[in-house]
């Protein structure tokens, strides 16, 4: 049910609208939510230089503010025929040249709005073939795309004929979530049955259930082995033109947690033709033809295997890395993408980036304070940042899988040897005050409890 709300004495149903009035002759680019400051703000800067911007969100921004020219508040922003309402509405004063979003949740949603206004990646059902993992590997079987072997189940028995079926180890996931959450491994049947429920019931960071159309909801999967990549790139009439590749940092085995990335911006993979064809006959097989997309990558020894594409920039700073070590703009591409403008893709400079991420040791850890002990750092240290705030109560993961990490640090260097022990510095630096939660962890023991030096890594 919408709910009727008046801004600066204008009272709109459904919906509050600010800031049209100030539009100025530059495109106007709609963009769907933000997500977490710490993670995002880098993208609407650089936007801002060249474009207009108006904000669907469901709450008045805040730090936005600096970076928009108007915003709408809706209730959600994950109804797309919703907002593409609201959309029309804010297109009828000042026409819309593009609609973006980064956010994984929202991606689906947001297609609507640029449907709904004749714009680029305006196809709902090709941008839900992404989401929804089992659509991704129907899509490429069909186009022979090589990818793991795949299975789609509803119930721990199906789960064990399926693991049957592809051998083990095997991989639990599930159709369509992001961030590695609910992705484990299992290596007999003994350990499928004890995961099954952890990979069926994991959750994203929304409430709103994902509109599915299968009681599917987990896929059983062939364990592939290999270095694993991830490729964001920018799409322009169909043509896939790479731009950074991520090299992936794993820990907490057997789950999946992405705990660093590296980022050569002079990766042999950028020119790579079994890598740079696999990219392409990805995103022509799942009608992919306007935007941006980070896809990951199994490197076999059989060549690249496809583990997900996913419709949106990539998340855990990868972009900023890219920035980084290449020069190339990643707001900016992605904005003039959404907006039908050819993007700038050529490389200022070569150098690596790269990022690693810290956590406690212990679940239901009470953090107290989290800080770098600055003169400590490396030049070669671009930025630390806390992430989790004073009475927070995290864990490693699996319990706190992405939103466990406490904080992290970003280097650069000539090489990846040379960045890693920059970020090896930073860990050194890093000094973690909490305690165990007596509310979360009742039988820890009193030493526990009290506030003192917590132990925190990188993994």
């Amino acid at each position: 049910m919408r709910t009727v709300q008046t801004v600066q004495g204008q009272t709109v149903q459904g919906q509050a609208v600010q800031g049209q009035a100030v539009q100025g002759q530059r495109p106007l680019l709609l963009v769907v939510a933000t997500g977490m400051r710490t993670y995002r703000e880098y993208l609407l800067r650089s936007i801002r230089g060249e474009f207009d911007i108006h904000l669907f969100h469901v709450d008045e921004p805040t730090w936005e503010k600096e970076y928009i020219s108007g915003w709408t508040v809706l209730p959600t922003t994950l109804d797309g025929p919703a907002m593409a309402d609201a959309a029309r509405e804010v297109h009828a004063a000042t026409p819309v040249a593009g609609v973006l979003c980064w956010d994984e949740g929202r991606i689906h949603a947001a297609s609507y709005v640029a449907e709904a206004l004749g714009l680029r990646n305006g196809a709902p059902d090709v941008i839900w073939r992404l989401r929804d993992k089992g659509q991704t590997r129907e899509a490429l079987d069909a186009a022979g795309v090589a990818q793991p072997r795949s299975i789609p189940v509803r119930t721990l028995e199906e789960a064990l004929a399926a693991a049957d079926r592809i051998g083990y180890p095997a991989i639990l996931k599930p159709r369509g979530l992001g961030a590695s959450l609910g992705v484990v491994r299992v290596d007999d049947a003994v350990q499928l049955a004890e995961k099954f429920a952890f990979t069926a019931g994991a959750q994203g960071p929304d409430p709103d259930p994902l509109p599915f159309s299968t009681d599917q909801p987990v896929l059983v999967e062939e364990l592939v082995t290999g270095e694993e990549i991830s490729v964001d790139a920018v799409v322009r009439d169909g043509v896939v033109t790479p731009l950074f590749v991520g090299r992936k940092v794993v820990g907490y085995p057997p789950y999946a947690e992405e705990t660093g990335h590296f980022v050569d911006g002079d990766d042999p993979l950028l020119t790579d033709p079994r890598l740079l064809d696999a990219l392409q006959d990805t995103h022509t097989a799942l009608g992919f033809r306007d935007g941006w997309t980070h896809s990951e990558f199994m490197l076999t020894t059989d060549g690249p295997r496809l583990i997900e594409v996913n419709g949106r920039l990539g998340g855990d700073m990868i972009p900023y890395l890219g920035v980084l070590a290449t020069g190339i703009d990643p707001g900016l591409a992605a904005a003039r993408a959404a907006c039908g403008i050819a993007p700038a893709t050529t490389p200022a400079h070569h150098r690596v980036a790269g990022i690693r991420f810290f956590y406690v040791d212990h679940d239901d850890t009470r953090i107290e304070s989290v800080a770098f002990r600055e003169d400590e750092l490396p030049d070669a240290v671009e930025q630390v940042v806390a992430v989790a705030r004073p009475g927070a109560v995290v864990s490693p993961p699996p319990k706190g899988t992405v939103w466990g990490r406490i904080a992290f640090a970003i280097a650069t260097g000539d090489s990846v040897e040379a960045c890693g022990a920059a970020l090896d510095a930073a860990e050194s630096a890093l000094d973690v005050r909490g305690a165990r939660d007596d509310r979360e962890a009742p039988d820890a023991p009193d030493a526990d409890r009290a506030g003192d030096e917590v132990h925190a890594h990188g993994h």
